[in-house]
């Protein structure tokens, strides 16, 4: 197979221009298959256009990648015939533009329905489907309060999503959380293949042309804090205790800020809690950080926190950020959630606190704080450890022995 003719049609939930960790990891992922030589499109579901204000085009070019979209639809007030009505957009959508296209392999990412619509697409036109699974959105769901865990919705996707599995020829997940639960759910462990988060290092580091003077101005105070989506599961709640606890106990109000940076549905509750407690003027709501301005918020940062709660969809899932943050040479604090110890090596790349332990959290914060060579060693640990294990060229590197091994049974079925 000649790497230069590999023509790849990834099928998404969402992608740039809207901001989220699905849309940079996808694009990261084009991208580094762009520079391997490869030529990778893309099509969203749907769900893109229900988001994207002002309306997006039918096709456009982002980064010299290839993004086809399937047009806004109206969807049904019941949500077994929406689902329905989505997988079968995408499907019709990406059976045009596979035709036109003529790709070698059909890379379809979590959610399930864009994995149904690519499996019938793959079948029509004898195209390999890989399925790649992020998180376990049903999981997602229960922690945003869209349904119970033991709903029939929850039940319906979980069960889809096994099914999906064992009907695709190859299955990428994201972290070791997930491969665990699905070979519990009887998928083959031949059959899985872990393709983790990345960072591009050139992006993740502040310029030689910025001199600290330029950097976030926290009038004159050291500043730790928190960059990513405020889901209740990111347990921001709890940080904002304990920075109180710090303020009340140690002193902290005359050195130290607490910076909150993005935005999401417990913003306005961590607004609240904030003025509640005594501290409003102590905790900095950045909002939504242009994504080129993030890596200087995070040289003005002392340390970064990541306080997610337990539960299965944080057991189970790698995040994105603490990357980011080792990759910038931050030290970091991070919850024993499942997902977090995938990451990081406790007092050798960054602390781990007990989950849900606010206390905990003080003290790994007071010491942290307090100690100048202790956040040196975790900082350079860290960021030596994402440059040798998490480059974007390093995590994806296992797609090109899966596409060629699907690819090559393909071709002996059809010859």
């Amino acid at each position: 197979m000649n790497a230069c003719t590999l023509k790849i049609l990834h099928v998404l939930d969402h992608s740039l221009p809207l901001h989220s960790g699905y849309s940079f990891r996808s694009h990261s992922i084009l991208l580094e298959q762009q520079r391997r030589g490869w030529r990778p499109i893309a099509l969203t579901s749907p769900k893109h256009e229900n988001e994207c204000k002002p309306p997006c085009e039918l096709e456009e070019f982002i980064e010299g990648i290839h993004y086809y979209r399937c047009g806004k639809q109206s969807h049904s007030k019941s949500y077994a015939v929406a689902q329905l009505q989505c997988v079968a957009t995408t499907a019709r959508r990406l059976l045009d533009v596979a035709r036109r296209e003529r790709p070698d392999i059909l890379h379809a990412h979590s959610p399930v329905l864009n994995g149904l619509a690519a499996l019938y697409v793959g079948r029509r036109l004898r195209i390999p489907v890989i399925y790649d699974i992020r998180a376990f959105w049903e999981d997602a769901a229960v922690d945003h309060q869209s349904y119970r865990e033991d709903s029939w919705k929850y039940r319906l996707s979980r069960n889809l999503e096994t099914w999906v599995c064992r009907k695709t020829a190859h299955v990428a997940v994201l972290c070791n959380g997930l491969r665990r639960d699905l070979i519990i759910r009887g998928i083959p462990s031949e059959k899985l293949t872990m393709i983790p988060n990345g960072i591009d290092p050139e992006k993740f580091r502040t310029p030689a042309s910025v001199s600290k003077s330029q950097l976030w101005n926290f009038n004159g105070k050291r500043a730790i804090g928190f960059i990513g989506s405020f889901y209740r599961y990111e347990g921001l709640d709890l940080l904002v205790n304990s920075f109180h606890h710090l303020v009340r106990q140690n002193g902290w109000a005359s050195n130290f800020v607490l910076v909150l940076a993005g935005g999401g549905e417990v913003g306005e509750e961590l607004r609240t809690q904030a003025h509640s407690l005594g501290i409003a003027d102590l905790v900095i709501f950045a909002g939504r950080v242009p994504h080129a301005s993030v890596p200087e918020l995070y040289s003005s940062l002392e340390f970064l926190i990541y306080p997610r709660k337990s539960m299965r969809l944080t057991e189970r899932v790698t995040p994105l950020k603490p990357l980011e943050a080792m990759a910038m040479g931050r030290p970091l604090i991070a919850s024993d959630v499942g997902g977090h110890r995938e990451l990081v090596i406790n007092e050798r790349t960054g602390l781990l606190f007990k989950a849900g332990d606010s206390l905990s959290l003080s003290e790994a914060m007071k010491r942290l704080g307090s100690d100048d060579q202790l956040r040196e060693s975790l900082a350079l640990a860290g960021r030596n450890w994402v440059l040798r294990e998490r480059t974007w060229s390093a995590t994806t590197a296992p797609y090109q022995g899966i596409y060629e091994t699907l690819i090559g049974i393909s071709r002996a079925a059809t010859a």
